[in-house]
């Protein structure tokens, strides 16, 4: 159980990683409108996820967990970049999980039922093992 202190610390850090995650969603969703239709959907979900991406990475890197980097070797922003990339892709993975039991297993299938699944808790879920893991595995190192 974390302590009262531990909460404490992590507060700011959760609130800047909650407006860096909303600049990312509407990056996703602004792009993804912007260029359907010239590109097709799936190209432009692929350019908009990945622009999506970029915005959280700077994001979180040079503002939400800024003191936990080292500023070591341009290597250690390999691993960084390497880690986020990994730590989207198990949060891409939750919610897809989510979608896919509502969906596959309890025959949840309505619209509204997809979108509570996949979008509502699917999300809430992915959004919290993704601060973890960002927090934990991608910006570990406190500098000194």
């Amino acid at each position: 159980m974390a302590s009262r202190e531990q909460l404490r610390s992590a507060l700011p850090e959760l609130l800047k990683f909650g407006v860096i995650g909303g600049l990312g969603y509407a990056t996703d969703v602004v792009l993804f409108i912007l260029l359907r239709d010239a590109l097709g959907p799936v190209l432009a979900k692929i350019l908009s996820l990945t622009a999506s991406t970029a915005v959280a990475f700077v994001g979180n890197k040079y503002w939400t967990f800024r003191e936990r980097r080292n500023g070591g070797p341009a290597g250690e922003t390999g691993r960084e970049s390497a880690m986020f990339l990994a730590v989207n892709l198990v949060g891409a993975l939750v919610q897809l999980g989510c979608l896919g039991i509502s969906h596959y297993l309890l025959d949840l299938t309505s619209p509204t039922a997809d979108l509570v699944s996949g979008s509502v808790i699917g999300m809430a879920l992915a959004t919290a093992l993704r601060f973890w893991g960002t927090r934990t595995l991608v910006f570990r190192t406190a500098r000194a």
